[in-house]
């Protein structure tokens, strides 16, 4: 395993010894399923990502790549830092979707016994097909 992308996960209770390790990867996975189920984000990456998943799509391999995109994480310990870029639905106000989706993604992770130091969120583009009206 490459101790670079796995950091050893330290628990309080080892009844039957040894340890846990939580790749980076797995937190990136459940990150990007709790930030895309947030209303008003339309999708996940910067714009050459979704270039690529856009070649992607058009040559049939659409679920390539989609788990993690728009999501980098790093475990140190029991504690993780997540960074996410995301695109908004037009007429959605940026502090409202961002601090939804730090709620839902630190909720997510800490679900998994990780303690969750920072969300840092980038949003990288505003999709402009099928606006909503922003919520008050």
């Amino acid at each position: 395993m490459d101790h670079e992308a796995t950091q050893e996960l330290t628990t309080a209770s080892a009844a039957a010894g040894g340890r846990t390790q939580v790749s980076d990867e797995v937190i990136e996975k459940i990150a990007v399923a709790a930030a895309s189920s947030v209303p008003g984000v339309a999708e996940m990456g910067g714009d050459v990502a979704r270039f690529f998943n856009a070649v992607l799509d058009r040559v049939g391999l659409d679920q390539v790549g989609d788990a993690r995109r728009g999501c980098s994480a790093h475990v140190t310990g029991d504690a993780a830092v997540v960074n996410l870029v995301l695109v908004i639905q037009a007429g959605q106000t940026v502090p409202e979707i961002t601090g939804q989706v730090r709620a839902r993604v630190t909720e997510a992770v800490e679900a998994y016994g990780l303690r969750v130091d920072e969300v840092n969120i980038r949003v990288d583009d505003v999709a402009m097909g099928a606006a909503t009206a922003p919520t008050a």
